[in-house]
């Protein structure tokens, strides 16, 4: 029987419920990931698997790849391969049922929640013209040891979010508590000054998003370009010559307005266009 999108499988069965004494869901116990998918292949599979496991690690999660690509394997084939061809596929990890408190239970299995859903939609001309995005009043905690991770406590983004319903913004920018500049809403940020990428360092607060490694450690070099993490100020977002946001979802868009109690313009520029064009080929080889 094939399976209708959204499909979503809790260990592997389908449709089945999770527990409300899941500390996924009771403490927001765990982490996950949000993969785009094409022919039914996840082109920066690699890079997901490799965070999602070493994040379970830092959590002293016990868990294996190998269950996680079988019960997704499992997934992907009662689906129909056409409603595959473009997707989304979000993988959540938690530790798994337990009582009362937070003292880590001494014999619990995790949960593997897998679902698969349609493909985001958004207008071309967020890639060719750019987009608008607005700096949020809300400021994101510092926290060393949950700084890149892609846990599941995401209020302070759910709070920044709400901050704007005007679809103008396509983005909200966040800094830290200490005026940091540190990603955007459901993206990482790199600006671009005089040639030089920059992009915010996470070692105290941010999700470091598999674009955003893909940038860092493929498609810069093979432009012979450089970049540089580094704590970043609103002058240095407001001075920038180009600015974008990625992530692996929707790739790369460039910025071309920053709201920020006034607005600031920005050109989609060449280096941001040379990586769009990179990226896509990247995409279409691993595809």
């Amino acid at each position: 029987m094939q399976h209708k999108l959204p499909a979503i499988a809790i260990n592997g069965v389908i449709d089945k419920q999770v527990s409300p004494l899941d500390r996924g869901f009771t403490y927001g116990d765990g982490v996950f990931e949000t993969c785009r998918m094409m022919n039914a292949k996840i082109p920066l599979w690699n890079l997901h698997a490799e965070r999602l496991i070493t994040s379970c690690g830092k959590l002293f999660i016990s868990i294996t790849l190998n269950l996680i690509q079988d019960y997704l394997a499992q997934l992907i084939a009662q689906i129909s391969p056409q409603d595959l061809a473009e997707a989304v596929v979000k993988i959540i990890v938690t530790r798994g049922q337990g009582g009362r408190g937070y003292r880590l239970p001494n014999d619990v299995s995790p949960t593997i929640c897998i679902g698969i859903f349609s493909a985001a939609s958004y207008p071309e001309s967020n890639y060719s013209q750019g987009v608008s995005v607005r700096v949020c009043s809300q400021r994101l905690g510092c926290n060393t040891t949950l700084a890149g991770l892609k846990h599941l406590n995401r209020l302070e983004h759910i709070l920044a979010r709400a901050e704007w319903s005007d679809e103008t913004f396509s983005e909200g920018l966040l800094f830290d508590v200490n005026n940091n500049l540190i990603e955007a809403t459901l993206s990482n940020i790199f600006i671009i000054k005089n040639e030089n990428l920059l992009t915010p360092d996470l070692t105290e607060a941010g999700v470091a998003g598999v674009m955003r490694r893909l940038i860092i450690d493929e498609l810069t070099p093979e432009l012979g370009l450089t970049v540089s993490i580094q704590k970043l100020s609103h002058h240095d977002l407001l001075t920038a010559d180009e600015i974008f946001v990625c992530n692996s979802i929707f790739g790369i868009w460039p910025v071309v307005k920053v709201f920020d109690q006034k607005n600031y313009f920005f050109a989609p520029g060449k280096n941001t266009t040379n990586l769009q064009k990179l990226l896509a080929k990247r995409l279409s080889l691993q595809n």
